[in-house]
C-alpha cells in the first residue's frame, strides 16, 4: 500500500492513506452505490411505473439529480482530503449536516448489518436438500399451504393466491406459502408486534456476529484491506446474477415474468403520474448513497488530481445498468413461478424484504437443484451488502480519525474492532423475536426525508453559502481548467434543478408521510415516538453546530454570521503543494496523475 508521505496536516506529521491503485477506489465506490436497493426496490418500481416506461423518468432524474449530487460530494471530499464533518470548514454553520450524516449511516449500518446476517442464515439453512422452506411442516399447523388457496373478500373479489373467485366462495381463509411461513415462524420466530420483544433469536445473533466479524476483519486495516476485498465482493454479484438470468430465461413462463416486467407491460400514460418520477426520483438518490457521507469519505483518499468527473460517470451508469440487469435475473424466475401456480406474475411478485426472502426463495425451491441457486442467490446479498456496509463503517471511522488525528489514526485496528463491536450490540434488539419490527421502524424513519433535507441543505450551502463559481474553481484545480460551456449544465443544477427536485419531494414525502407498519401490525404510539427521536437526534446537531461557530466568532452578530458562513482558514488542500490558485494543464503537463486516456483510467 502506497502512502503519500508528504501528505501531512498542517501541524502535525502525520500522514494520510491513498488507494494503492484506482481499480481500489472504483470498485469500492460500486460496491457502496450498489446495495440491496437495486436488487429488491428498483425491479418492483419498475413494473409498478410502467415497465420500460419507468427508465425514462429513472434516467432523466439520473441527469438531473444523481450526477450532479455524485461529483458535487465526491469532489467536495477529494478536495480536502477529510471526511464528512471536517469538510464543513467550508462553510462552518452547516457543519450540523456533516454530523447528521455520519448520525443517519450509524443507524442505517446498524439494520444493515442485520439484514446481512439474515441472508448469513438463509445461505446455511440453503445448503441441505430439500430447502426447508419448500413445504411445509409436517404438523397439524393449517395456516401453510404448499398450493394456491382460494380466498375471497366479503364482496368475492380476488384477494390473493386463488385459482377461482366466486361470490359463493366468501369466507377469507388466512394461509401462509411454505416460504412465508419459514420466514416468519423459523427464521424471525416472529412476534405478534413490537411490544413483545420476547428473546434474543439465537441463530441469528450469530449470523449477526459473523456478518459483524467479516466487516471488521476487512477493515482492520483501513482501505489497504477493504480496497483489496471489494475485488471479490463488488464483482461477484454480477457473477450470480448473469448465472440466475441464463437459468431464469430457460423456465416455462420466464417470457411472461420479463415482459411484465419491461416489456409488454411498458405503458407511456404513466409518465403523466406525478408518483412516477417521484419513485425514480427517490430511487436514483437513494441508490447511489447520496446523502450518507459514503461518497465523501471514500473519495477522500484519493489523488488530490484523481479524475472525480470520469469516476461519476464510471460508477452512476453502472450502477443504473446493474438495477436494470437484475430486474431480467428476479422476473425472469418471478414469471416461472407464476406459470406453476397458474397466477397474473402481480400475485407472486413482492418488493423489499417480501421479495428476497419470501418470493425469491420460494421460486428457487421449485427449481431442479434448488439448494445451489438458493446458495448463490443468498451468496450474493451477502456480498452486495457487505460492500455498503464496509463503507457505512468507513465513514463512521474516517470521521473519527480526522477528529481525533493522533488518538486514533495510530490506533486503527483498535478503533475498528471498538465500532464494529458498539454496532454488533446496537443490533441485538433486531435479531429477538420483535427485531423485524425494529428492522422496519429504523428504515422507515431513518432512511427517508431526513436524508432529502440533509442533502437539500447540502447542496445550497455548496451552491449558495460557498458559492458555484468558487467550487467549480476548487473541482478545476483537481481535474483541470474546463471551458464555461463545459459547467453550464452542472451549474444550473446545482442551482437551480436540484435544489428544486429535492425541495418538491422532501415536501411531497413530508405532505403524504404515514406512520410505518409491518404488513398489516401496526406499531405502538411509544413505536412510533421512539421513530420521532432518532430523526430528531440526527436533526438537532444542526442547531448545536450552527450555535457552537457562531459563539466562537469574534465581533457582532452579523460579523459573526459572515464569519460562519465564510470558509474558515483551515479549509485548504490538505498538502501544501496543492494550495495555490493556479491550475493543472489540461494535457496534463502540470496534472501528471489524472488518467485522461481511457487505457490509463484503472491504473
Amino acid at each position: 500500500m502506497q502512502v503519500v508521505s508528504e501528505r501531512e496536516a498542517r501541524n502535525e506529521h502525520i500522514t494520510r492513506e491513498n488507494w494503492s491503485s484506482k481499480r481500489d477506489y472504483v470498485l469500492s465506490m460500486i460496491g457502496y452505490a450498489v446495495g440491496l436497493g437495486n436488487i429488491w426496490r428498483f425491479p418492483y418500481l419498475t413494473y409498478k411505473n410502467g415497465g420500460g416506461a419507468f427508465l425514462i423518468p429513472y434516467f432523466t432524474m439520473l441527469l438531473v439529480t444523481g450526477l450532479p449530487l455524485f461529483l458535487l460530494e465526491s469532489s467536495f471530499g477529494q478536495f480536502c482530503s477529510q471526511g464528512p464533518i471536517n469538510i464543513w470548514r467550508a462553510v462552518p454553520v452547516l457543519q450540523g449536516v456533516g454530523i447528521g450524516m455520519v448520525m443517519v449511516t450509524l443507524l442505517i449500518a446498524i439494520y444493515y448489518n442485520v439484514i446481512i446476517g439474515y441472508s448469513l442464515y438463509y445461505m446455511f439453512a440453503s445448503m441441505q436438500s430439500p430447502l426447508p422452506w419448500a413445504s411445509c411442516p409436517n404438523t397439524t399447523f393449517t395456516s401453510c399451504s404448499e398450493t394456491p388457496i382460494v380466498y375471497c373478500n366479503i364482496n368475492g373479489t380476488l384477494t390473493g393466491m386463488v385459482q377461482t373467485c366466486t361470490p359463493s366462495r366468501n369466507i377469507k381463509m388466512d394461509v401462509q406459502s411454505p416460504s412465508e411461513y419459514y420466514w416468519d415462524h423459523v427464521a424471525l420466530q416472529r412476534s405478534s408486534g413490537l411490544e413483545e420483544t420476547g428473546p434474543v433469536v439465537w441463530h441469528l445473533a450469530l449470523c449477526l456476529l459473523l456478518s459483524t466479524l467479516l466487516a471488521c476483519a476487512s477493515l482492520i486495516k483501513g482501505i489497504r484491506s477493504s480496497g483489496k476485498v471489494v475485488y471479490f465482493t463488488a464483482t461477484f454479484p454480477y457473477v450470480v446474477i448473469f448465472i440466475l438470468l441464463i437459468r431464469g430465461v430457460t423456465l416455462e413462463g420466464a417470457r411472461d415474468g420479463i415482459e411484465f416486467y419491461i416489456g409488454s407491460q411498458s405503458n407511456l400514460t404513466k409518465l403523466s403520474e406525478a408518483q412516477v418520477w417521484k419513485d425514480a426520483a427517490t430511487q436514483i438518490f437513494f441508490s447511489l448513497s447520496i446523502g450518507l457521507g459514503g461518497l465523501m469519505a471514500l473519495s477522500s483518499y484519493n489523488d488530490f488530481h484523481n479524475n472525480v468527473f470520469a469516476d461519476t460517470l464510471v460508477v452512476s451508469i453502472t450502477n443504473a445498468a446493474t438495477s436494470i440487469f437484475a430486474g431480467f435475473a428476479i422476473f425472469s424466475i418471478m414469471g416461472h413461478m407464476a406459470h406453476i401456480y397458474k397466477l397474473p406474475v402481480a400475485e407472486v411478485v413482492k418488493e423489499g424484504f417480501g421479495l428476497a426472502f419470501i418470493a425469491y426463495p420460494g421460486a428457487l425451491a421449485k427449481l431442479p437443484i434448488s439448494p445451489l441457486w438458493s446458495v448463490l442467490f443468498f451468496f450474493m446479498i451477502l456480498t452486495v451488502g457487505l460492500d455498503s456496509l464496509f463503507a457505512e463503517i468507513e465513514v463512521i471511522l474516517t470521521s473519527l480519525q480526522d477528529a481525533y488525528p493522533k488518538v486514533f489514526k495510530p490506533r486503527r485496528a483498535l478503533l475498528t474492532i471498538a465500532t464494529c463491536a458498539f454496532l454488533f450490540l446496537l443490533g441485538l434488539p433486531c435479531v429477538t423475536r420483535a427485531g423485524i419490527y425494529w428492522v422496519t421502524l429504523i428504515d422507515s424513519f431513518i432512511a427517508s426525508w431526513v436524508v432529502l433535507f440533509l442533502v437539500l441543505l447540502e447542496v445550497v450551502g455548496v451552491s449558495y453559502v460557498y458559492g458555484v463559481n468558487r467550487f467549480i474553481e476548487d473541482i478545476e484545480m483537481m481535474i483541470g481548467k474546463k471551458s464555461p460551456r463545459f459547467w453550464l449544465w452542472w451549474r444550473a443544477c446545482w442551482f437551480f434543478f436540484t435544489p428544486s427536485i429535492l425541495l418538491t419531494i422532501l415536501i411531497w414525502s413530508l405532505w403524504t408521510f404515514v406512520a410505518p407498519t409491518y404488513g398489516d401490525i401496526r406499531f405502538p404510539s411509544w413505536g412510533l415516538s421512539l421513530g420521532w427521536c432518532m430523526l430528531f437526534f440526527v436533526l438537532i446537531w444542526l442547531p448545536i453546530a450552527a450555535i457552537y461557530h457562531l459563539t466562537q466568532a469574534k465581533g457582532n452578530l452579523l460579523n459573526r454570521l459572515t464569519s460562519v458562513c465564510a470558509p474558515s482558514d483551515d479549509w485548504r488542500p490538505y498538502l501544501e503543494k496543492h494550495r495555490r490558485k493556479s491550475y493543472p494543464d489540461n494535457q496534463g503537463a502540470n496534472n501528471p496523475h489524472e488518467a485522461d486516456e481511457i487505457s490509463d483510467y484503472w491504473l
